[in-house]
């Protein structure tokens, strides 16, 4: 470059030191770099991170500047739009270039595209990487050129790729020696304070890069040789929880995949299991590529036909689901447990989105906003690909007559009620045949449960029966639209 200038290093959402790409690149000019983040809440818009995301971005970036102090470089915060931003705080240290690895939302991909044209113009070496997919939305296609719009052939062209290259390890020291103002972190005001309404988080989740590995290698001692069997069972701890420190970039899918192949060459009984839980990695790769492909999807329903669909519009029932207060226990339980933890388990995901959108014909766009600021893993890619795929109307979607039964899912995925038992505790003496349909139950058992229906706890907002019925009429109208 023949420039002894100072390199930026832009932080997002790949907040580690380990396998990223960007940091690595900008160590590599061998000049002194300048660790940013931006805190730009206005270019995305509505989709700017919510409160549960806001309060696990405050602790990430916590956790991030501590290793980059202990590493030589302090992390500079600013806040506003990046556009601005970036160029500014490149003129203000003198910087030769500026690196930062991709993001995928569409307002993302337009803002970088002008910021790397600005740094470009100014003579500013600009460059981007991959430090969040196993491969770019546009590296894998179908024979005919085109996006893939079903996962399994999608799965089975990325399987047939060569395995995704090792992760790069953490860097020894990162030169510093360069600086610019920042802010404090504690200015920002990300994390709640009247109310704090945080407790149940911080007892969930320890953010940072250090606690994504420690949930990582628990997962695959522990928890992985099970996972077939026990991915699906609430009630259990059967799944990776690796979903919001995937998302903000604390463990890079390429240390996940290298960390679930280690394991499953060093015990071949998990491989089986080991290649399905790198399926559903990979299935966060195929919903980047349909956010990559169809930017639209986070507002607009896929399959146009369902664009004329006859959605309700009740309050009452709205309120009802987001509260955890529909009368049916799973569906609350699951309410319950994200509102108090910033999370989900996904089977349950899946059985309060088919209540929202089809026992209750409420717009899928209505859950989509709620989780946005109620998960801490609230990922537009995933987030709304996940929600059109529950209603039916996404890409390689749940077919429209798929109708989760509330009842049946919690009886058979939550067996003996403990997931209930836990986040419904009013029902928490109800017995294990009646936990999941209270309102069936003998009045003795009820009784004896300290159980009043209507009182202690609601009768369900709507007869499931009915609910089915009223769904696949609606949907019948729709039918070869």
């Amino acid at each position: 470059m023949g420039c002894d200038c100072p390199t930026l290093m832009w932080f997002r959402s790949d907040l580690r030191v380990a396998d990223n790409p960007a940091l690595a690149a900008a160590i590599d000019h061998g000049h002194p770099v300048v660790p940013l983040f931006v805190l730009d809440e206005e270019t995305p818009g509505a989709h700017a991170p919510g409160g549960a995301a806001r309060w696990w971005l405050h602790q990430s970036l916590r956790a991030l500047a501590d290793a980059l102090d202990r590493l030589g470089a302090p992390l500079v915060l600013r806040r506003g739009p990046a556009e601005t931003v970036v160029p500014a705080v490149a003129a203000a240290v003198g910087a030769g270039a500026v690196h930062w690895n991709r993001l995928y939302e569409p307002w993302a991909n337009d803002r970088d595209a002008r910021i790397k044209a600005d740094l470009r113009a100014r003579g500013v070496h600009a460059e981007s990487h991959n430090g969040r997919l196993l491969a770019e939305p546009w590296g894998i296609k179908t024979g005919a050129d085109a996006p893939y719009k079903v996962f399994t052939p999608y799965w089975k062209a990325f399987r047939a790729r060569p395995e995704p290259e090792a992760p790069l390890p953490a860097p020894e020291r990162v030169p510093g020696g360069v600086t610019a103002d920042s802010e404090t972190l504690d200015a920002w005001g990300l994390t709640p304070t009247a109310p704090d309404w945080a407790h149940g988080l911080r007892a969930a989740w320890t953010p940072g890069e250090a606690g994504a590995h420690a949930r990582l290698n628990a997962f695959l001692e522990t928890s992985l040789a099970g996972y077939p069997e026990l991915r699906n069972r609430p009630d259990t701890a059967g799944t990776s929880r690796l979903s919001p420190h995937l998302h903000w970039g604390e463990v890079s899918p390429r240390q996940v995949w290298a960390a679930t192949r280690a394991r499953m060459a060093a015990e071949p009984g998990v491989e089986s299991a080991g290649w399905d839980f790198l399926r559903e990695l990979v299935w966060r790769e195929f919903s980047y590529h349909l956010l990559y492909w169809w930017p639209e999807i986070p507002e607009t329903t896929w399959k146009s036909q369902f664009r004329a669909f006859p959605w309700r519009d009740d309050a009452d029932a709205y309120a009802a689901w987001t509260a955890g207060r529909t009368g049916y226990p799973v569906v609350d339980a699951g309410m319950r447990e994200l509102w108090a933890t910033g999370w989900m388990h996904n089977r349950v995901r899946m059985i309060v989105g088919s209540f929202l959108v089809k026992d209750l014909l409420l717009p899928w766009q209505w859950g989509e906003r709620w989780f946005w600021d109620t998960l801490v893993d609230a990922d537009l890619a995933n987030n709304s690909a996940s929600w059109q795929w529950v209603a039916g109307c996404g890409a390689d979607a749940a077919p429209y007559f798929r109708i989760f039964n509330p009842v049946t899912q919690g009886q058979k995925f939550d067996p003996e009620g403990g997931y209930v038992r836990t986040w419904v505790p009013e029902l928490a003496r109800m017995p294990a045949k009646h936990i999941h349909a209270p309102w069936q139950a003998p009045p003795q058992v009820l009784t004896g449960a300290g159980v009043r229906l209507g009182e202690t706890y609601p009768h369900p907002v709507v007869d499931h029966s009915a609910a089915r019925k009223r769904a696949l009429a609606a949907f019948e109208t729709i039918k070869g639209g």
